[in-house]
């Protein structure tokens, strides 16, 4: 097994829709809270309900081929949702996106370079297999030198 072996990569792309899509996300679901709490019953309009789906059409690019994936759809625009029927969809997003999180984003530890939390993709995967063959290489080529020198 190789030092960058992975159970779980995603991409770099996904990525970028989670960083980009998350923080609009949670904001949508804070107002989504407050007014379940005020009026859980009441219907969401129409153009909230196009603004929240556009968020959660966004997230289920990423999402959709995720385990959690399959109990994620948006709201339903032709029967305007009630509030508290419109968070719970929400919740499942947010639960969905925290595994997402925890599946991909790990602490990665690295031989011959500094280890940090960061995120498994393929294109970081690739980039660390070649640091790791650049670095053994340079290894080997000073143990060649030392060598030549004794």
């Amino acid at each position: 097994m190789s030092d960058y072996d992975f159970e779980h990569v995603t991409t770099d792309a996904a990525v970028t829709t989670y960083d980009t899509v998350k923080g609009v996300f949670e904001a949508l679901l804070k107002e989504v809270r407050e007014l379940s709490k005020k009026k859980p019953d009441a219907t969401l309009s129409g153009s909230k309900v196009k603004l929240i789906n556009k968020v959660l059409e966004d997230l289920l690019t990423i999402l959709g081929e995720e385990p959690e994936g399959k109990y994620l759809e948006p709201l339903e625009d032709e029967q305007l949702p009630q509030v508290s029927d419109a968070l719970m969809m929400m919740v499942q997003f947010e639960a969905a996106l925290n595994a997402f999180h925890g599946r991909y984003y790990e602490y990665v530890e690295h031989r011959y370079f500094s280890s940090d939390w960061e995120w498994v993709t393929e294109e970081n995967v690739e980039t660390w297999k070649q640091d790791h063959a650049d670095m053994l290489e340079r290894i080997a080529a000073e143990e060649d030198e030392e060598e030549e020198y004794e």
